[in-house]
């Protein structure tokens, strides 16, 4: 049984500073160097806040962007537009101009140009901003922690308990 506690232990912990790290990195990033998006090896994470791409991306969804301008129609790019960062379809791209679209809207946005594509959209996580959002509030992560270090108490007694017991 302890050794099956411990491995979970471990797992926890693993992930706990997998999540710390990169979380910290991120906001190095965001907040340090006043970049607009952070870049993790080459792809971005991005919470969906309105929804103009109904049905295929909702409210709280994250879509994992890889950075890149090598984008083409039918794509779902991310791109920056006065400081707003925009989550639409790629619908049309000639030399001059590329046009984007909601899913959910009826006309065309206005023509923007290469340089303000961040990526195109590799990967959908559907309400992962709103998990996000409940796990990074102080109570709820103090909770985690607290349940962690008394895991991890338990565990510790009960190695000594069976350490003693097998002499």
């Amino acid at each position: 049984m302890s050794k099956i506690i411990s491995c979970i232990l471990n797992v926890l912990l693993a992930i706990m500073m997998i999540v710390i790290i990169v979380g910290s990195y991120y906001m190095y990033q965001v907040k340090i160097q006043k970049k607009d998006y952070a870049n993790l090896w080459g792809y971005s994470l991005f919470e969906v806040g309105t929804g103009s791409m109904s049905p295929t991306i909702e409210i709280g969804d994250v879509v994992i962007t890889k950075i890149t301008k090598d984008v083409e129609e039918n794509d779902i790019i991310v791109y920056i537009e006065d400081d707003d960062i925009i989550t639409h379809r790629l619908i049309e791209k000639n030399e001059e101009r590329l046009i984007t679209r909601g899913d959910a809207n009826n006309s065309d946005d206005k023509p923007i140009e290469e340089n303000m594509i961040i990526g195109k959209v590799v990967k959908i996580i559907p309400q992962l901003g709103t998990w996000q959002n409940i796990l990074s509030s102080p109570e709820i992560l103090s909770l985690i922690i607290l349940l962690i270090i008394i895991l991890s108490i338990i565990y510790a007694y009960t190695s000594k308990t069976e350490e003693k017991d097998d002499k």
